[in-house]
């Protein structure tokens, strides 16, 4: 593989690293000690995340709107020493409405990042024959959750909840000089795909097909993400949770880091459509667990079936959509990422809300899960797309 694409390969994981694992999801395993400090409403946990949400949605709005060109590189550049100053800044200071705005910027940064880097390692590797790579690209937040699960504790310890904010800050400005190095304007030539190899191998819905994609992606950050931002404080809450809540977020992270190369591997080989449907039921077992038990085991399991799938989900649902709408492919992922980020977004209010109202998160998960399994239906009529497929494949073998 060319030095360039490993390069690309290696700053755009660093830049999810930096973005979404810390930027985005540190929170999840942060808000169990800032919880104990303050003593805020779970309600009040539910609305910090909204705000971020909020942000990612707004951020993803505009990317996908945006004619930035050949200035990707500098304009992510810029996004990721801003999404690093506000996660810095929370360390700073114990006032809820600076936190609502911190996160909120927080979540624009993290969209800008996630569609421009997203859209340069993408466009890499697609010019280069790699596309089969995406999967590593998108371990990063996996990677990221995994190092930050660790990191969390034993910072906290020493430097209480404020330090940990600003150590995983110092991380990142680390990753950030290697991302900076590594991601440079392209100067070798790409290798095109023959013709006939295109059609095969990408056979997908057409454009008119991409509204089901989007409501089924859209359901899916509505219900993922109740696990995402509760999962830890579910298990610090719970008396039959038995060791450190922040392992729970260390599982996530672990079935996290392969995942998004096993998915991609079996899209490849069944059908991005099917392979979609099918890991986002699964992730709906995962999410329904702790609803009927709250122990290690269950939480463990639930943690694990979370990781395995949340990002494999949009690795899959993000390559499809690449695949439909191929050209300027930073805004079909802006408008893709926006309806995530809409679901996202009103996710955690409605669950804190309701946790906050019924004293438990049972309700919550219940609902999540419903939400994710109607997301997976909204997938089933882009089968006949990919049995289609599979029919010229077969014909191709044969002749």
């Amino acid at each position: 593989m060319h030095k360039q694409t490993v390069q690309y390969l290696v700053g755009g994981i660093f830049s999810l690293v930096i973005a979404m694992s810390i930027g985005r999801f540190s929170y999840t395993v942060i808000l169990p000690y800032m919880q104990d400090t303050f003593a805020f409403s779970r309600a009040t946990a539910g609305f910090l995340a909204t705000s971020n949400y909020l942000g990612y949605l707004v951020g993803a709005l505009v990317a996908g709107r945006l004619q930035i060109g050949d200035k990707r590189i500098p304009f992510l550049q810029i996004a990721l020493v801003i999404s690093i100053l506000t996660t810095a800044m929370m360390g700073f200071t114990d006032a809820i409405i600076a936190w609502y705005v911190l996160r909120f910027i927080s979540g624009i940064m993290s969209a800008f990042i996630f569609v421009v880097a997203a859209s340069l390692v993408l466009d890499q590797l697609a010019g280069n024959s790699k596309s089969h790579l995406s999967g590593l690209f998108y371990s990063g937040v996996g990677t990221g959750i995994a190092l930050s699960a660790v990191m969390v504790s034993p910072i906290h310890a020493m430097f209480d909840w404020s330090g940990t904010w600003v150590a995983l800050a110092l991380f990142s400005v680390i990753l950030l000089v290697f991302i900076v190095w590594f991601i440079k304007p392209v100067t070798q030539q790409y290798t095109q795909q023959k013709p006939s190899q295109t059609v095969a191998l990408q056979k997908v819905p057409p454009t008119t097909w991409m509204k089901w994609l989007i409501l089924a992606y859209s359901f899916e950050g509505l219900g993922y993400i109740v696990t995402g931002t509760f999962i830890v404080s579910i298990a610090e809450e719970s008396t039959n949770f038995h060791g450190d809540a922040s392992f729970v977020w260390f599982v996530v992270g672990i079935a996290a880091i392969p995942s998004c190369i096993v998915w991609s591997k079996l899209a490849q080989r069944y059908g991005y459509v099917r392979t979609l449907l099918i890991s986002m039921l699964f992730q709906g077992l995962g999410i329904v667990l702790p609803a009927f038990a709250t122990n290690t085991m269950t939480l463990n399991t639930s943690a694990f079936i979370f990781g395995a799938t949340f990002m494999g989900i949009t690795t899959v649902a993000t390559t499809l959509a690449r695949q439909i709408v191929p050209v300027n492919s930073h805004q079909i992922l802006g408008y893709l990422t926006a309806g995530y980020a809409l679901g996202q977004m009103l996710g955690p209010s409605l669950a804190g809300a309701l946790a906050n109202y019924t004293n438990s998160y049972q309700y919550a998960l219940f609902g999540a899960t419903a939400v994710v399994v109607v997301g997976a239906l909204c997938l089933i009529s882009g089968l006949k797309y990919e049995k289609e497929k599979v029919g010229e494949l077969a014909a191709i073998r044969e002749y």
